[in-house]
């Protein structure tokens, strides 16, 4: 096990001034700083997860009955919309680039600050002004349509609040390329002397390929989403057929963005699963180029594949074999990334703090909707499960087993940094344990019913599925109790918290070398590279 060194309250206390109440709500608001920008996130996005989250509640709690006795089918349908809409836009996308990116790319690289503080610190507001135009959706009657908002249902005949959510959706995108702009000039001017691509932290690598995509896909939706208020406002024949228009043109638009923003999910929760991968096993990462480059991959190959969510829609049989060959192809460098974590634990001295924890449930969950994700892009299994419950399970899998996991892994892992503080460690564990079963009590049982033929969306179901739709909603409930449970101790531990050194988990990487939080400019002399990165001792061993 790792110790926790502690320094001299009085050293730590003196640099925790950034979170300190005598700054002024002002300070907050106009900081460029972008640490700060990270925990003004950090509170946004956390306030977005707890709407999303009551939706998926309420969700649950109405499927515990065959005849959904618990809202109106209606209501229902604005449910699951704002869950989605919420979850994926205001959550799951930003969630760790603009928190731990944020926060971490210019310690990790030895900078002072992003390129741009002041649009650092404008990406947040703009967010922010999304966020609360679909806020007014939610509380002026909801939005009806999925987070999908397909047409011609959502540019024509839908008659909820679809202009207001869609254009907090096209406004947060400003954000996100906004942010992948900062980070990419950042990572490439702004290296410490030493700094070299192939010493870059895994995680870099990591936020690096999802800039690539935050700059070459959101404008796609940005259009899509223009399209829309388009044909709803002006009546142009874009999409509806009965005004000329095409539904399957909004598909391709909509899934050519939207299948990168999965990786736009994910690519970041595997730059933080290396670097607890390799902190926790005290080893050097396995095949570091191949990691570093599986990155690049996947950025690369996500914009090939979207059509694997059309293969019920219409393309051709010529079209669909294409895409499902390339949905296969797509797999290989998460398969690298999976295998080279495992090669890393092989003989490592491994200590199972609660970081580890969320890693290592991080590579269960998300290998398993990796492989289910197989399923899907086979032709023939995807027509049997399409628009079933087997996708929503494969897709939980992927985005709250495997993207919040190592969300949480990282906030946890970097917590001392952040704060200064120390977390209470039992109760840390305790939480990624119940966090790792309650999900898998959610969300497998979905998976057989969507293999049963379970439509999602819909919200009543024959009665011989109520006994599976009980376990997912009584593990929903777990699942729910352990998301609380950190959010309550983070928050005691910034006040209570023992005082954390600067380097509490003898990890390498130069925001280690930081104070602990670290101060405005985060070091005070410009720092040298002059090893690799994951500079750990070698553990071989000799063979008399």
């Amino acid at each position: 096990m790792s110790t926790l060194s502690v320094e001299e309250p009085e050293q730590a206390e003196s640099r925790v001034h950034y979170l300190n109440v005598h700054y002024g709500v002002k300070s907050w608001l106009l900081t460029t700083d972008h640490k700060r920008i990270a925990l003004l996130y950090l509170a946004s996005i956390t306030l977005f997860f707890l709407v999303g989250g009551s939706a998926a509640v309420l969700i649950r709690m109405n499927l515990l009955t065959p005849t959904g006795l618990l809202v109106e089918p209606a209501t229902y349908n604005k449910l699951f919309s704002i869950h989605g809409i919420v979850m994926v836009f205001f959550f799951l996308i930003p969630s760790i680039p603009a928190v731990l990116g944020n926060f971490l790319v210019p310690l990790m690289i030895g900078a002072r600050d992003l390129a741009f503080p002041k649009l650092n610190l404008l990406s947040w507001y703009v967010y922010i002004v999304g966020g609360l135009f679909t806020l007014y959706a939610v509380i002026a009657g909801g939005v009806d349509t999925g987070w999908t908002f397909y047409a011609p249902y959502s540019s024509t005949y839908s008659n909820t609040h679809v202009m207001a959510a869609a254009l907090g959706v096209f406004i947060t995108g400003f954000s996100s390329i906004l942010t992948g702009l900062n980070f990419i000039v950042t990572i490439h001017k702004m290296r410490a002397p030493g700094m070299t691509w192939f010493r870059l932290p895994l995680f870099i690598w990591a936020m690096y390929a999802t800039s690539v995509i935050f700059i070459l896909g959101t404008p796609v939706i940005g259009i899509t989403i223009l399209l829309i208020a388009l044909e709803r406002a002006a009546h142009l024949g874009i999409f509806n057929p009965a005004l000329g228009g095409d539904p399957l043109l909004f598909q391709h638009l909509f899934w050519f963005y939207s299948h990168p923003a999965v990786y736009i999910m994910i690519l970041p929760a595997m730059g933080v699963e290396s670097e607890l991968i390799t902190c926790f096993s005290k080893k050097r990462i396995f095949g570091y180029s191949f990691v570093a480059m599986s990155s690049l991959a996947i950025a690369l190959l996500g914009f090939l594949v979207w059509a694997h969510h059309m293969f019920v829609a219409g393309v051709s049989m010529y079209a669909g074999m294409v895409f499902s060959i390339l949905s296969y192809l797509v797999a290989v460098p998460s398969s690298v990334k999976v295998f080279n974590w495992t090669a890393t634990l092989y003989k490592g001295s491994i200590s199972y703090e609660a970081p580890m924890l969320y890693g290592m449930g991080f590579i269960g969950l998300f290998s398993m909707g990796g492989v289910t994700g197989m399923f899907l892009a086979s032709l023939g299994m995807d027509v049997h499960v399409h628009d079933t419950y087997f996708v929503i399970a494969h897709f939980h899998y992927i985005m709250v087993g495997g993207a919040v996991m190592a969300y949480l892994g990282g906030i946890h892992f970097w917590w001392p940094k952040i704060s200064g503080r120390m977390y209470p460690e039992g109760w840390a564990r305790f939480s990624a344990l119940i966090i790792f079963l309650g999900f898998n009590l959610t969300f497998f049982p979905q998976y057989i019913l969507g293999y049963l033929g379970m439509p999602r969306r819909y919200p009543v179901y024959p009665p011989e599925f109520q006994v599976l739709n009980v376990m997912s909603t009584a593990g929903a409930s777990i699942l729910g109790v352990g998301y609380l449970i950190p959010l309550i101790y983070l928050i005691w531990s910034m006040r209570y918290g023992p005082v954390a050194s600067s380097n509490p988990w003898g990890a390498k990487g130069l925001e280690w070398q930081a104070p602990s939080p670290p101060p405005t400019d985060n070091f005070e002399e410009t720092p040298v590279v002059t090893a690799q990165a994951y500079d750990y001792p070698s553990r071989e061993v000799e063979v008399a």
